[in-house]
């Protein structure tokens, strides 16, 4: 019991001082995140609309969910390739660009014109974009094409089903060079020059090969870090999709998980199966998360 007692003490005059900065965070974390969650959890097993006491389901919105519900299905579809064909992308583009920039000269002006977009608000730069894809023959794409003689008559770009998602996708990419750019450019620039002096004495001789055995293992935090916020900006998209299709949109081409669970949780106030459908997005985000935390992990 003392040596127990004197262990933590030790432990404490080590690192009490830094648990102590730590605290803040963890009290806001445990309120704001882990409370939440739980919560979310529990009232996904109850029907609850907010103004009656919750009612014990047990599993039934989870089986209403897979079973029953066809709209949430295409929304995990719609999901799905969202963040497979959008999350990827962005985040290739993304590297690629902090890489390709951090060997310019004036690589302070290129990086806020590919940061910029990130800082404007979905909501706003979608309306910018209803005018690019407008479907009548004012709309700069539709105008183009009939210029060039590719098409006869206007797209209806945001209200046909068959270019919805496409054109979500497209707005999203575009947009979706923020925090992981900033992150491979900051640690791009904080890479010693002394290892690609040293990879040149051992034989590397050109960018691409400084790239593949040099700073890609060296960027392994900023590359998981990256990799994580993508997988939550791809499967989180919302307000891009509303603005330019709309809620509901034409069969649904454009409806995402966040967007069924708006649906459910705000407009028909059905909040044990919204908090259903919240957890089932929390579990895919998680399990990805923990395959993407595996494979860029650092070992050192």
């Amino acid at each position: 019991m003392v040596r127990s007692t004197t262990g933590l003490k030790v432990f404490w005059r080590k690192h009490g001082t830094g648990y102590l900065f730590m605290l803040p965070f963890l009290i806001l974390f445990f309120i704001f995140v882990v409370i939440p969650v739980f919560t979310a959890l529990g009232i996904s097993f109850t029907n609850y609309n907010m103004l009656q006491q919750p009612r014990w389901l047990g599993l039934t919105n989870y089986k209403l969910l897979f079973m029953d519900d066809d709209i949430f299905l295409i929304a995990l579809k719609n999901t799905i390739i969202f963040a497979c064909i959008t999350g990827t992308m962005g985040y290739i583009m993304s590297f690629l660009a902090a890489w390709v920039i951090n060997l310019l000269k004036f690589r302070n002006v290129f990086a806020l014109a590919f940061y910029a977009p990130s800082i404007t608000s979905g909501v706003a730069m979608s309306v910018i974009w209803l005018v690019f894809f407008s479907g009548d023959r004012y709309g700069y794409l539709n105008y183009f094409l009939i210029r060039l003689g590719i098409i006869g008559e206007p797209i209806l770009w945001n209200r046909d089903p068959r270019y919805i998602l496409g054109v979500i996708i497209f707005v999203s990419i575009w947009m979706s060079m923020g925090t992981g750019f900033l992150v491979f450019l900051a640690g791009l620039q904080n890479v010693p020059r002394e290892y690609y002096e040293a990879g040149a004495i051992d034989g590397i001789s050109n960018k691409l090969q400084e790239l593949w055995f040099i700073t890609l293992p060296l960027l392994k935090p900023q590359l998981l870090f990256g990799a994580l916020n993508s997988i939550v900006s791809s499967f989180g998209v919302f307000d891009i999709a509303v603005q330019i299709a709309g809620m509901p949109s034409p069969n649904y081409a454009g409806h995402t998980i966040v967007a069924h669970l708006y649906d459910y949780a705000f407009i028909r106030f059905q909040m044990g199966y919204a908090s259903a459908v919240a957890m089932v997005l929390f579990l895919i985000t998680f399990l990805l998360g923990r395959v993407v935390f595996r494979l860029l992990r650092s070992d050192y």
